[in-house]
């Protein structure tokens, strides 16, 4: 049966995708963000920097490292492994055109692509930079009815009593949340109550137009919604994991996610969806389309919601976003981003198949970084795979897996590494990511024994060599640590 010119069925989808022609590549250090997607795509491979599976999935690539190189950024190592030889070689065997995906990328990996042939299935390098802004997103949520926590945006202080007198104009209270625009993981975001906090933090917010918001006790989430032609549709609702010393170096920063029914039902939950579909036809009239992650807040003195701020890219919500729509939907969310940028036309009811996913079961994300400020190479790691916990706490090793919905029960876990035998150690590295069914999470925001055990035992499997001082390689800086 031939393609239908314009795509109005799952079932026309499902087809389009089984016989896809256009070899689409996920170009990326790790495949992690949208890992499982190539079940759904023909032609479907990834091109990654960590050798997560040892050589074992059949669809990912690993560019061979011949020397030492020092990564800047994210963009800057997909750079180098969209113009890697082994990488030209594999995109001219598939036929030398194709669509490539990545979560980061600037304006020379679109230089790159254009000179291969290739073209790069997400929004302008530009536009996603623009909209990347934590004040730009706040004025366009403004723009399309979508309220943020108590705030002024577009302002600079110099010192605390500017800070302060900023604050007192709107009203905002004594204790402040202070927002640089750019930034991720809660790494430029710096709560202010006092002039000591102020003085800590000075260097990184003088000269910087900011963000002043008025702190809210709040309940963190997050979800992943697609932006298309046909309206936006919204991917189930997720609550964040961040901050636990066990997890993260970083104060506020993003360590994983809870997915469970049972977040926020009733008005908050169809105000929160409303806010979503709000925000993402005010992204396409601007031109974006495609997948984004709307981040949100709620307030557990009034419970109020609000827009917390918005990341214009695949994200770190995408991998249980994309397992919970193909596993209890019956069809990946990441699949129409892709329609948006594939040669087809397609006219779909969006209310009718968001519905899809409105019961699931309970997932977890957790990412593991390295917590100790010491560089050491590590000489053993954990596979990737399925892990077993007994009931004393320790792991055990089951199978290979390149599939996290090969997780059996709460007592079964799917580990994806990151870093391995070979690799360097540091403050904030992101060794690797389990995810597991059931929650890590309680309802007032404690780790649970399960997950402190799970990190326990996964940290337990590692090995290192001290260095002596002329073996210290070059650390990454914060602008590339974060690997997914």
């Amino acid at each position: 049966m031939s393609t239908p010119d314009t795509l109005r069925s799952l079932s026309d989808i499902y087809r389009f995708f089984r016989n896809n022609t256009t070899p689409i590549y996920f170009v990326s250090p790790t495949a992690y963000n949208i890992l499982g997607l190539g079940q759904w795509i023909q032609g479907f491979k990834y091109i990654s920097h960590f050798d997560s599976f040892d050589g074992g999935h059949f669809r990912v690539t690993n560019p061979t490292q011949n020397t030492e190189r020092e990564f800047q950024s994210m963009e800057d190592m997909a750079n180098y492994l969209l113009s890697h030889k082994e990488s030209v070689e594999l995109f001219e065997k598939s036929g030398g055109k194709g669509k490539i995906l990545t979560v980061m990328f600037d304006e020379k990996t679109e230089e790159i692509a254009k000179s291969l042939g290739m073209e790069i299935a997400l929004p302008p390098a530009s536009l996603r930079t623009r909209l990347d802004s934590k004040i730009v997103t706040t004025q366009l949520a403004n723009e399309a009815g979508v309220p943020s926590a108590p705030n002024i945006v577009d302002v600079e202080a110099s010192s605390y009593a500017e800070l302060q007198a900023l604050a007192d104009e709107k009203k905002l209270g004594n204790k402040l949340v202070v927002q640089t625009p750019y930034g991720d993981s809660g790494k430029t975001t710096y709560f202010i109550s006092s002039e000591a906090d102020w003085d800590k933090n000075a260097d990184k917010i003088v000269g910087e137009t900011l963000k002043i918001m008025k702190y809210i006790n709040h309940i963190p989430g997050t979800l992943e919604a697609v932006a298309t032609r046909c309206g936006t549709l919204v991917g189930p609702l997720q609550t964040d994991i961040t901050g636990y010393s066990e997890l993260t170096p970083y104060q506020g920063g993003w360590c994983g996610n809870d997915i469970f029914p049972e977040i926020l039902q009733g008005e908050q939950r169809d105000k929160i969806i409303a806010m979503v579909k709000a925000m993402g036809d005010k992204l396409y009239e601007n031109g974006y389309r495609g997948t984004f992650c709307f981040d949100y807040l709620v307030d557990t003195d009034d419970g109020e919601v609000y827009l917390g701020e918005i990341n214009p890219r695949i994200s770190g919500a995408s991998p249980l976003t994309n397992l919970v729509t193909s596993k209890y939907g019956g069809i990946p969310l990441m699949l129409f981003h892709l329609l948006e940028f594939m040669d087809v036309d397609f006219d779909i009811d969006i209310e009718e198949i968001q519905k899809r996913w409105a019961d699931f079961d309970t997932w977890t994300q957790l990412v593991l970084k390295h917590t100790e400020d010491r560089v050491r190479q590590i000489t053993k790691a954990p596979q990737t795979g399925i892990w077993r916990m007994e009931d004393d706490g320790t792991i055990n090793y089951v199978r290979q897996s390149i599939d996290w919905g090969n997780v059996s029960d709460n007592n079964d876990a799917f580990y994806l590494r990151v870093y391995g035998k070979g690799d360097y150690s540091y403050l904030g590295a992101d060794m690797g990511i389990l995810i597991a069914r059931g929650r890590m999470q309680s309802d007032d925001r404690q780790l649970l024994p399960r997950a402190k055990d799970w990190v326990t035992a996964i940290n337990a499997q590692f090995e290192y060599k001290e260095l002596e001082e002329l073996e210290v390689p070059y650390i990454p800086t914060d602008n590339v640590r974060k690997m997914l």
